[in-house]
């Protein structure tokens, strides 16, 4: 919190403590001046009691308002100082820890602690001070011995009991947080994977972990409710018997019956302030649960190291030399996911990558792309460590097409313009066509909505409109995984050559399980287990026995 905000919090903690006082000074006077009016003194004598009443009547609601305005104000600016903290520290690509529903939790409803933190605990706990003070001063004047049975109450009542329920709370909160980006998590997967659980039947039993994980989330809430609920009637107790206390204590020491009233009256009201700290400790234990929930997402790793100094980006044409590249996942054990990669890429030549699955080529782009940090080994772009160079500065340089493309809940015009802000129509024509998505683009529209996460579009849809999107972008050095996949072979076919012809002397580097039109890529190098095991022209690899035949032999009977 800058020094900004800190004054005007403690602007808004004074307005909150005002309105407070205001209001006990409200019920003091009024209380002084009906119960000397039962005695019909001269109107004179009641006439500074009732500017004071109509003073603090009207001074209880514009301190009220202006404590709420600056105070939600602060609140509202530190939540969404949170929020913007948190989401600047999963801008870096983070060491998975956290699956998506789970951030999201994170991201809405633990940074909600922030404001709850000031409005529900910081707040009213200072207000809740300065008003018991004050009556606790007004009984030292009137009868000192009452002020003692005050002190006691709010003892009991704002420190206390806001200590019981914080631990009791504390037991249930920390397995709230866990137990709501559960559900979340569920839920998330009943909506976005509802197609998938149909298909393989498993609809029912995603149904019913969702309502196991609903029933605990209820379970705990309910448990919470219960210590929330004990608090207020305990809280309402003690006020109730230092009322009753203060009462007898007057009668026995005979001050009278005005006194009398100011003393019941201002030790009833100095409890309002005063009772809504059992919810607050309460409160407070979610709170604490959910700052250690948004410590622990901002603590996270980065999955690469950037540089103190960033070297200058390279100026074009780039030449980027991979050599005996080796990275390993984060606490993977065993062989690393790339053992020891070789390849180069000069201006304009194409390379493509194969293998089986799990062989490192998805984790070499990654590397390429300052996703993944190298073990040993080094990138150059020309002659430049890209480890000397700002992530984001070498993700212009090398992107493309990655297995996981994004799809946002706005228009397919929009969609691409993500890559191609200035892109006019006439460029984004070019771009579908090459990624042969002219016809349904046709059929559809520019200004058709797409859902969130491409749920209103199919797979193979959604990966020619990422591919589209990278070749709008146009990066010097193109990095494509799997452009066909999710394709029908046929489709897939012609994708393939229109790609390759779109990246005619365009830096490439291509990640595939389909041989097809590799015959048109400058090398083929292909991977087993994170090694290279061959490498060379489709026309050489084709004739040496390996990987590489037994994969094209085999395609070719699946066509025949």
């Amino acid at each position: 919190m800058n020094r900004r905000m800190g004054i005007r919090l403690g602007w808004a903690v004074l307005a909150g403590a005002a309105a407070d006082l205001a209001g006990l000074g409200l019920i003091a006077a009024a209380a002084w001046l009906i119960t000397r009016a039962a005695e019909q003194p001269p109107l004179t004598a009641l006439s500074v009691a009732i500017v004071a009443t109509r003073a603090f009547a009207t001074g209880k609601g514009v301190f009220r308002y202006a404590e709420r305005l600056t105070g939600h104000d602060v609140a509202l600016r530190a939540q969404a100082g949170t929020r913007e903290q948190l989401y600047e520290s999963l801008i870096p690509p983070q060491r998975p820890r956290h699956g998506g529903a789970d951030l999201l939790s994170r991201m809405v409803d633990d940074t909600e602690a922030v404001q709850d933190l000031l409005v529900r605990c910081l707040l009213p706990a200072a207000a809740a001070a300065l008003t018991a003070l004050a009556a606790v001063v007004l009984g030292l004047f009137v009868l000192p011995v009452s002020a003692l049975a005050l002190v006691t109450g709010l003892v009991v009542a704002g420190v206390l009991l806001p200590v019981v329920t914080a631990t009791a709370a504390r037991r249930w909160s920390a397995r709230i947080a866990p137990a709501r980006a559960a559900l979340a998590g569920r839920v998330t997967d009943l909506v976005h994977g509802s197609a998938d659980l149909a298909a393989y039947g498993a609809g029912d039993r995603a149904l019913d972990q969702a309502r196991h994980a609903d029933t605990a989330l209820a379970t705990l809430e309910r448990r919470q409710a219960r210590v929330h609920a004990l608090a207020l009637a305990g809280g309402t107790l003690t006020q109730g018997l230092t009322v009753a206390a203060i009462v007898l204590l007057a009668q026995d020491a005979g001050v009278g019956s005005v006194a009398t009233a100011v003393l019941a009256l201002t030790a009833l009201v100095s409890f309002e302030p005063v009772l809504p700290l059992a919810a607050a400790g309460e409160r407070m234990a979610g709170i604490t649960a959910a700052l250690r929930r948004l410590k622990d997402v901002r603590s996270t790793s980065p999955a690469v190291t950037e540089p103190s100094s960033p070297a200058p980006v390279p100026a074009g044409p780039l030449t980027v030399e991979v050599e005996d590249l080796v990275v390993r996942h984060p606490g993977a054990q065993g062989r690393p996911a790339v053992d020891g990669v070789s390849l180069t890429l000069t201006p304009g030549r194409r390379v493509a990558l194969v293998g089986p699955s799990g062989a490192g080529k998805s984790t070499l782009l990654a590397a390429l792309m300052r996703l993944a940090e190298p073990e040993s080994g080094s990138v150059r772009v020309n002659g430049v460590d890209i480890r000397e160079l700002a992530s984001d500065d070498v993700r212009t340089l090398m992107t493309g097409l990655t297995q996981d493309p994004y799809i946002f809940q706005t228009t397919l015009r929009d969609n691409l313009r993500l890559a191609g802000p200035d892109a006019d129509d006439e460029g984004l024509t070019r771009a579908v066509r090459e990624a042969r998505l002219e016809h349904w683009v046709e059929r559809t529209g520019w200004d058709t909505e797409l859902g969130e996460d491409g749920r209103t579009v199919s797979g193979g849809q959604l990966q020619r409109l990422a591919l589209a999107r990278a070749l709008l972008y146009d990066p010097p050095v193109l990095l494509l995984d799997e452009p066909a996949e999710a394709l029908d072979e046929t489709t897939a076919d012609g994708l393939m050559a229109d790609l390759l012809d779109a990246t005619h002397d365009r830096t490439t580097l291509l990640v595939t399980h389909r041989l097809s039109g590799l015959e048109r890529v400058d090398e083929i190098i292909v991977l087993e287990e994170g090694r290279v095991i061959q490498r060379g022209p489709h026309d050489r690899l084709v004739t040496e026995p390996g990987y590489y035949r037994d994969l094209w032999e085999s395609e070719v009977l699946t066509r025949r």
